[in-house]
């Protein structure tokens, strides 16, 4: 527990609560010694705390962003869900976000701050996962998202396919940054201007996989159906359509040992050692040296248009 937070504890066996002061707000926590993660030991008290500590550097990636939350009341091994749907006994305080689909609306959660961060953490929400657009826009997203995932075990690959994404990027002036997904992979992630909707991002996003493809048609292909792609790595950008979500920079995966999807810089790639899993809860400190170490300072915060890449990107082909 950080200072910052000013927890509280009433002791009670499984009624046992701690309150966690969060700005303005005081958020109770329900049995905070709840294990989450059975074969590492980690509790709920562990999950809130990381998320407390992380909260500065996460919640301005969450802000005005739909969200989906993964949920594990039972942690690993008990139930698991998606829960898109805002229940009814959440607080006022919330924000919600009433979007649409298919033969209706749903109304989605929305974490502008670190109490509502906190309160998703008491819920045993593990994994946040956020729209790549805004609730005020929700047709128009402001981040495009490669996902590079191996196609066996080997993380070489994905450092190998992400230097090349990024090469292709910089001749196309767009920014991004690089993250590990806790999970397989990476992602990497591009901040455009919002201007533009899903389906002519998703467009720039395929083009540009088959240039990269085209490339290094023995490494990396965009062929859909796993038979296809043989040994190559799949440059997946299906994740860039309305209503689909990409895990948050920060959130833990509801995985042993809590991995934690870790914004990288572009230096760090180059580490032989690096893995999805390079950050987890079981290791605090390192966490919070990555943390401090500011990865993503160098991308810029705003959001770049695709109309001069698009240029680029055509005479390219």
């Amino acid at each position: 527990m950080d200072d910052s937070d000013n927890g509280t504890h009433d002791r009670g066996g499984d009624d046992a609560t701690r309150t966690v002061r969060a700005g303005r707000r005081t958020v109770r926590i329900h049995r905070p010694d709840k294990v989450l993660f059975p074969d590492d030991g980690l509790t709920k008290a562990d999950v809130v705390d990381h998320y407390g500590r992380v909260a500065a550097a996460m919640v301005p990636q969450l802000r005005g962003r739909p969200l989906m939350l993964e949920r594990l009341p039972g942690g690993l091994g008990g139930p698991h869900f998606m829960q898109k749907e805002t229940p009814d006994h959440y607080p006022d305080w919330i924000r919600r976000a009433e979007v649409t689909k298919e033969g209706g609306t749903v109304t989605h959660p929305v974490c502008d701050d670190k109490a509502t961060l906190l309160f998703l953490a008491d819920q045993a929400c593990l994994t946040l996962h956020r729209w790549l657009s805004r609730a005020d826009r929700p047709d128009h997203p402001d981040r495009l998202v490669f996902d590079l995932d191996p196609p066996g075990t080997d993380f070489e690959a994905v450092r190998g396919a992400a230097r090349a994404l990024l090469g292709l990027l910089d001749e196309l002036g767009l920014p991004a940054a690089l993250m590990t997904t806790g999970s397989k992979g990476l992602h990497v992630t591009v901040p455009l201007d919002g201007k533009s909707d899903f389906d002519t991002v998703r467009g720039f996003a395929q083009d540009a996989a088959e240039v990269l493809a085209g490339r290094h048609p023995g490494r990396l292909t965009t062929a859909v159906r796993k038979k296809a792609r043989g040994d190559r790595l799949y440059l997946d950008v299906q994740r860039n359509a309305y209503a689909q979500t990409a895990v948050a920079p920060w959130s833990l995966r509801a995985k042993p040992g809590g991995p934690v999807a870790a914004p990288i810089s572009r230096e760090q790639l180059d580490d032989p050692g690096l893995d999805a899993r390079s950050w987890s809860l079981r290791d605090v400190d390192g966490v919070l040296e990555q943390l401090r170490s500011a990865p993503w300072s160098a991308v810029p915060g705003r959001g770049r248009s695709l109309t001069t890449a698009r240029k680029r990107l055509d005479a390219l082909r």
